[in-house]
């Protein structure tokens, strides 16, 4: 039976949701993004990069109650980390603004969660998730990098490159990311982490810290207006040197520090709540 007073806390409550918004010039986008947001999300966070268009005007037009952020740095891992540093919720929700990822699925990853989940992470390849934009070499080297981080961290992954996931705000301390407020390099290259290496060392961080981890089928669907800043060369060589030094960090964490991850009671008393509730 749960502790009464742990559920105390909960009864009458439902876990408050986050939406961080990475983006660089998604004016266009943005009517689809957020007509498609549920109405019961709590915060929207929009990470703007340096947008040259109306983004930053567009979305507080189309959602007046947005919170509107400048990343620190150039890239969209920079942008997630100042995104995240900006959350109030209990949830945060990682989401793109180019219409990719739909915020129609976002219910899912919560359940995830409230199903006793840390970490719900979106897969393309678990049964029922499609994608409508991934090449046929991007599919190879994503299975490839996948494959290897199954191998090194012992996974069961199915899908290792993409940024839809979910997880509970407590989680972000423990990811270890870096550190918003370092300056940005002189010569104007991103620094490790900034990149979109980030969606790959939430992933692999979130395996060592043995988080417990759900997949969640979500569909990818093609960018609806502009052009991707992802390049499947150099970012993938930014991915490969992520996974292998997060495989040296991995040998060098003691077992103590997995296990020194502790859940806060609100988050098991919601968790706890969800699960009775269909009992």
């Amino acid at each position: 039976m749960p502790n009464p007073s742990t559920m105390d806390i909960a009864i009458g409550l439902r876990p408050t949701v986050s939406v961080v918004v990475p983006c660089l010039n998604e004016e266009r986008n943005l009517p689809y993004v957020f007509g498609r947001m549920p109405e019961d999300i709590d915060q929207v966070v929009l990470v703007d990069g340096g947008s040259t268009d109306r983004t930053v005007e567009r979305a507080r037009e189309l959602m007046p109650a947005i919170e509107v952020v400048h990343q620190t740095r150039r890239g969209k891992g920079n942008a997630l980390v100042c995104g995240f540093a900006a959350c109030t919720s209990d949830i945060i929700v990682m989401l793109d603004a180019d219409g990719s990822t739909d915020p129609g699925e976002i219910p899912a990853f919560i359940r995830a969660l409230t199903d006793g989940a840390d970490f719900a992470k979106g897969s393309r390849f678990s049964e029922g998730g499609d994608s409508e934009d991934i090449t046929r070499i991007r599919r190879l080297g994503n299975d490839g990098l996948n494959l290897a981080v199954n191998i090194l961290f012992h996974t069961k992954f199915s899908d290792l490159c993409y940024g839809y996931n979910a997880f509970w705000r407590w989680v972000v301390p423990y990811l270890d990311l870096p550190n918003m407020d370092i300056p940005a390099r002189s010569d104007g290259g991103m620094l490790w982490g900034d990149g979109f290496e980030i969606e790959t060392l939430i992933n692999v961080r979130a395996a060592a810290l043995e988080l417990r981890v759900a997949e969640v089928a979500s569909v990818e669907a093609a960018r609806l207006h502009g052009v991707s800043n992802l390049n499947a060369v150099s970012d993938g060589i930014r991915v490969s040197r992520t996974i292998l030094r997060e495989w040296r960090r991995k040998r060098g964490l003691s077992e103590a520090h997995a296990n020194s991850v502790r859940r806060p009671e609100r988050a098991e008393a919601m968790t706890m709540v969800a699960v009775s509730q269909e009992s």
